[in-house]
């Protein structure tokens, strides 16, 4: 194993449990050449093991699996991890759920496996690596998901293409990696506290579904029954799903894609009957809000992220401001609205302070019933903080 070795005094983070290293901190590297991927040891600069992680040319220089001493990675080491993360969410009550069989199982730096991303749908895991050193593991990580799991196995289908870097991921497809038999549909429907999903990992953004939000969700339908909803940015329904199953007297659900729009109308007729109606726009929203009037008692907004680089946050605030200011305009007096922001250079007290300013822009008092993160199986380091992406709030508009 090839190491590399830290300036003095900059191993303190790595003592903290912090899982990056940054190329600032690196006094040499020993051994041949370093090719992105590969697995190092980190040392102090006196030569004391720190960890074992992955490298990569870049600001973030290796990514740690393990603090201390280890071996070569093998298919016993990541199936400890991942026995670790199914034990994690069994505590939080979600690896035999009677009505949700769809959750994260890993959770990249949240369990100890940075750059990596499993979810779970029914039988399939679908695999998304954000780093080469975790996609050329990928056959490890397939046999240690299939020793973890066993029959309740059926598949493990990969999704890095898009989220790996540019050169790399051109010489890889997405596919599937292992499953029980042939030409398995790369698509099923999940149950998510007893609503059903149509979930297309094939084509679908991230890995299908946007899992952190299932807490959320199962919130607002204590907010829906009887009441008008607004679903901006609603990708395939879930917030709108629950709004109708929960008892809302009518749903208007938006998004600017027309893929997106159509799974929605297939999640809605999944869940019927129910009451309620729903109303499937495809419309950008700040366009929707300027040019209709119509308030509703209950207004979500939960847009992409607007930035994912410190240099472009201050035009993100400045986007989320404008949002929720026009979001904010368009909920009844008495009514509620759900906002979120999941760009994680803009932290919780950041976007507190912009809808804050929204709502004073609006001219409308505001009351914070609730503040909101992602779930359970989206777990957050405490040493690496940069985990909590999601935030959100609930406000009562007056």
């Amino acid at each position: 194993m090839q190491k590399v070795v830290l300036k003095a005094g900059k191993d303190e983070f790595v003592r903290r449990f912090h899982p990056w290293i940054f190329s600032g901190a690196v006094a040499r590297m020993e051994g041949d050449k370093l090719s992105d991927g590969d697995v190092v040891e980190v040392t102090d600069h006196h030569g004391n093991t720190l960890g074992i992680g992955h490298f990569h040319h870049g600001s973030i220089a290796v990514r740690l699996v393990h603090f201390g001493k280890a071996d070569v990675m093998q298919t016993d080491f990541w199936k400890q991890k991942f026995q670790q993360a199914w034990q994690v969410r069994q505590v939080a009550g979600l690896a035999d759920h009677p009505h949700t069989d769809c959750f994260r199982l890993s959770h990249g730096e949240g369990d100890g496996m940075p750059g990596l991303v499993v979810d779970i749908y029914g039988d399939v895991a679908v695999m998304q690596c954000h780093s080469i050193g975790m996609h050329r593991q990928r056959e490890l990580l397939t046999e240690a998901l299939r020793q973890t799991l066993g029959k309740r196995l059926r598949g493990v289908y990969d999704k890095s293409a898009e989220a790996l870097p540019g050169n790399y991921a051109a010489k890889h497809e997405n596919g599937w990696l292992w499953s029980a038999e042939p030409d398995m549909t790369p698509q099923a429907i999940v149950h998510e506290n007893g609503i059903r999903f149509k979930v297309d990992w094939q084509t679908g953004q991230k890995t299908g579904f946007f899992l952190d939000q299932r807490d959320n969700r199962q919130l607002l339908a204590t907010f829906a029954a009887g009441k008008s909803v607004l679903n901006a940015f609603c990708y395939t329904g879930g917030f709108s799903c629950y709004a109708l199953k929960a008892g809302a007297e009518r749903v208007v659900s938006i998004d600017a894609s027309a893929k997106a729009m159509d799974l929605t109308d297939e999640n809605v007729l999944l869940n019927a009957p129910f009451t309620g109606s729903n109303e499937s726009l495809t419309e950008d929203v700040l366009r929707y809000f300027k040019q209709v009037e119509e308030q509703f008692d209950v207004v979500v907004v939960d847009p992409p992220a607007f930035a994912k680089s410190m240099e472009k946050r201050h035009n993100a605030v400045q986007g989320y401001k404008r949002l929720n200011e026009a979001a904010i305009r368009h909920v009844k007096p008495g009514g509620i609205l759900f906002t979120f922001s999941c760009s994680q250079v803009v932290d919780r007290e950041l976007f507190y302070h912009t809808i804050a300013a929204a709502a004073m822009e609006a001219g409308r008092p505001a009351r914070v019933l609730h503040h909101l993160t992602q779930g359970a199986d989206h777990p957050v380091s405490m040493f690496h903080p940069e985990g909590a992406y999601l935030k959100g709030l609930v406000l009562h508009l007056t």
